[in-house]
């Protein structure tokens, strides 16, 4: 058993019920007749604008989850229509009245189901009432919650005809009232075990997200979405100082970034941010941005800062102090920094985050301070320098370690490391574990961690990835290395989707076992029948990604399926720089774009070197060799289409009122094997074209020129397939962060230049071998 629990044996009446009785046969059908699964897919998913998914997030209620079949099993009791009555103390804080009319709503619009929500001043009498769920804190509820430990915390005991929701404190309450609504949600009816009895325990002092809309985008409708999931906290006002102060940032390095560029907080807004996220339970974390010199006036200014900040937002509940933004003197990327040692800039860097915690303590000790080194090398072999930062920060600080970042791999002997966030790996890496252990060394108590959960950005453009095995291991991770708190999916953010509704389930101990609640899951989203064929997709998915080479946000995996195939340079689309007494590259660094493909920043943009002085196929993969990369990421795909056998057989075999969702999972599932193989199609072409500039061997440029033919024409194959996906689901291709990566507008260029390849271009140069 670990430290806190997480594997220890749970109480069959804690677990959800089977109601098909706890064994499926897998479906033995191909679906039904009428075509390929894209013919039917694309006609049953109607177009959508850009940006309609924020439209459904900001203004959408629940899905109605009813099965009109179902019906409580003998082991059962039912919550019954106009008969039942929720019951909380008078006087209860406004989270706690929010979750009751959530679940009033909640039974309503989603089950069908109508409860009449009351107060009394005093609870006293509860127990003597028939058809009644009381949520209450355990001192309102004399026998109930004496296990409870900490805010969070909460139990849930059902009797018949009474469902006691028992927390810490009003919050645990809370957060119990939406672990009821998500077991009502996967039994599809409003039907809990009649032996009920489970005490859950928060895992984390702090579960912040951040806005899966936009900078500063939080709705009321979005943010009832959060505790749903399980969240307390949201990391906002990104890149911003909260007061609105402008300070110099790190992008200050480059013209194209100048922190003039990025938004200015308006106090009023995130003032009103504030008060409604409270509304729902949620605290608020923000970033203070500063360029720390250590000399005095520099000092003064950043007390003066500080106080400022603290004094005008009393309710925020920590700083998040991100080296991209909170830096001494001089930024660098990670690793950026080359040979040079790096200790004094810690000392110093170290020393400013004090004069934050400092102030911030004079005026609220319990402000919570999270120094983030993320920018400072995190590859394997820097752990002493990585263990030196933490011996650096004052102890008043709670250390925020990114998770995953730098993680060593290796394939066929070739070694290298995870170069951003990535779900290829577990974690933590070698730098991570390192970080937590000396932090528990020194006594510092309490250690955060930002780590992806549902999402990250090796596929940013998607709003969630369905690998809940390799998500599971994850969630096991986090917890066995003793972190206290997480900011989870940065930057993604938050979209409702599956794996941040297991994640919610593993935040706290006594969660049903994996597949029970995959099987759950699998039964709601794609009907009876197709359990098995569901959990075989989500494992042959989850073994999928750990043989994918390429981690973290690039051109050949974030953008992958957007990015073209360039056999010559493109006509310019916007303004050159060519003959200029401007330097054409400082001109496209400045501006951060390419005027032969402008449809993307650089970074995300794999553009070849036409003079043919660098194999850029081989730049991209190292320190991998080029096959072996490209072997992983064709291994990795090939598993994935594995299991996008399972998964389209389950979506066609849907009753038609899933059939629409099951069919969205599936084209998002796609969409990852195609990001794969466009992402090896990229690097095969562009070594294929380096190579035929290089070589006068007739008969090698003849077979070079065939071989090339064959990936366009692929490739042509998978971007219509793709362009269908993203006009009919417009979460695909967005990373608020950058906004759209790609929209199916930039999909239908891309197949234009793919087809002036395939067409006229490759043909004119065989041509010269005839």
């Amino acid at each position: 058993m670990n430290r806190r629990g997480f594997f220890r044996r749970v109480s069959l009446s804690s677990l959800l019920p089977l109601p098909w009785g706890g064994g499926v046969a897998a479906a033995s059908g191909e679906g039904p007749p009428g075509g390929s699964f894209h013919s039917q897919a694309f006609a049953a998913l109607p177009v959508e604008e850009s940006y309609a998914f924020h439209k459904a997030l900001s203004e959408g209620e629940w899905q109605t989850r009813r099965d009109p079949a179902a019906k409580p099993l003998s082991t059962e009791m039912a919550i019954t229509d106009g008969g039942w009555t929720l019951l909380l103390k008078s006087g209860a804080g406004e989270p706690l009245r929010m979750a009751a009319a959530d679940l009033r709503a909640y039974l309503e619009l989603a089950m069908n189901t109508r409860v009449s929500v009351q107060t009394t001043v005093d609870l006293t009498g509860w127990a003597g009432r028939e058809n009644v769920i009381v949520a209450a804190a355990r001192q309102d509820l004399p026998g109930y919650g004496t296990d409870l430990s900490a805010s969070k915390d909460y139990q849930i005991r059902v009797n018949s005809g009474q469902v006691v929701i028992c927390g810490y404190d009003e919050l645990g309450a809370m957060y119990g009232l939406y672990n009821l609504e998500e077991r009502l949600d996967l039994r599809q009816g409003p039907f809990l075990p009649r032996d009920l009895n489970t005490t859950r325990r928060s895992l984390y002092k702090a579960r912040m997200t951040m806005s899966g809309l936009g900078w500063m985008e939080w709705p009321d409708k979005y943010l009832a979405w959060l505790p749903r999931y399980g969240f307390d906290s949201i990391f906002t006002s990104m890149c911003s100082n909260p007061n609105g102060a402008v300070t110099p940032s790190y992008l200050d390095r480059v013209p194209w970034g100048c922190s003039f560029r990025f938004h200015t907080q308006d106090p009023a807004q995130l003032r009103d941010t504030i008060r409604r996220a409270g509304r729902y339970g949620i605290s608020i974390y923000c970033p203070i941005m500063f360029r720390y010199t250590g000399e005095p006036d520099n000092e003064k200014e950043l007390r003066k800062l500080v106080v400022d900040i603290v004094t005008q937002f009393p309710e925020i509940r920590g700083y998040v102090l991100l080296t991209e933004g909170f830096f001494y003197r001089t930024w660098f990327g990670a690793g950026g920094h080359g040979d040079s040692d790096l200790r004094e800039w810690i000392r110093h860097w170290a020393r400013g985050v004090g004069i934050v915690a400092e102030e911030c303590h004079k005026l609220n000790p319990a402000i919570e301070i999270l120094p983030w080194d993320y920018n400072i090398d995190f590859r394997p072999n820097q752990v002493e320098l990585k263990k030196y930062v933490i011996d650096q920060l004052p102890k008043g600080t709670i250390p925020l370690v990114t998770f995953e970042n730098g993680k060593a791999i290796a394939f066929d002997g070739e070694s290298g490391y995870v170069h951003d966030y990535s779900i290829s790996v577990v974690g933590p890496s070698e730098v991570a574990a390192a970080q937590i252990t000396q932090a528990h060394k020194r006594g510092m108590g309490t250690v955060y961690t930002n780590a992806d959960t549902w999402s990250c950005q090796q596929f940013g453009t998607l709003p969630h990835l369905p690998f809940p095995y390799q998500w599971y291991e994850r969630y096991r991770a986090l917890e066995e290395s003793g972190v206290d708190g997480t900011l989870e999916s940065w930057t993604p953010g938050f979209k409702p989707n599956f794996v941040a509704e297991l994640r919610a389930w593993y935040s706290w101990t006594e969660a049903p076992p994996l597949d029970h609640i995959l099987r759950q899951i699998a039964h709601r989203d794609f009907g009876a029948g197709s359990e098995d064929l569901v959990l075989d997709a989500w494992k042959r998915f989850s073994s999928a990604v750990r043989m994918n080479p390429n981690t973290g946000p690039s051109a050949c995996g974030y953008n992958a399926v957007a990015n073209p195939l360039f056999f010559k340079q493109p006509a310019e689309h916007i303004h050159t720089m060519g003959h200029s007494f401007c330097d054409q590259q400082k001109w496209m660094e400045a501006t951060n774009t390419n005027p032969y493909w402008p449809y993307v920043v650089r970074s995300f943009l794999f553009y070849p070197d036409f003079t043919n002085r660098t194999n850029k196929a081989e730049e991209y993969a190292r320190p991998f060799s080029l096959k072996v990369f490209k072997k992983y990421l064709l291994a990795a795909a090939d598993e994935m289409e594995r299991g996008l056998e399972s998964y389209r057989r389950a979506a066609l075999n849907a009753p038609p009122s899933k059939r629409a969702n099951a069919f969205r999972e599936v084209l998002l599932a796609e969409q990852i094997e195609r990001t794969m193989r466009s992402s090896e199609a990229i690097l095969e072409f562009e070594d294929l074209r380096f190579r035929l500039e290089n070589t006068r061997d007739k008969a090698v440029c003849l077979d070079l020129l065939q071989r090339m033919t064959e990936i366009v024409e692929s490739e042509v194959a998978r971007t219509e397939a793709s362009l269908e996906t993203a006009r009919r689901d417009s979460r695909v291709g967005y990373e608020w962060e950058n906004d759209y990566i790609y929209w199916p507008q930039v999909l239908e260029k891309k197949l234009n230049l793919l087809r002036l390849a395939l067409n006229e271009q490759l043909p004119a140069y065989r041509r010269q071998y005839s």
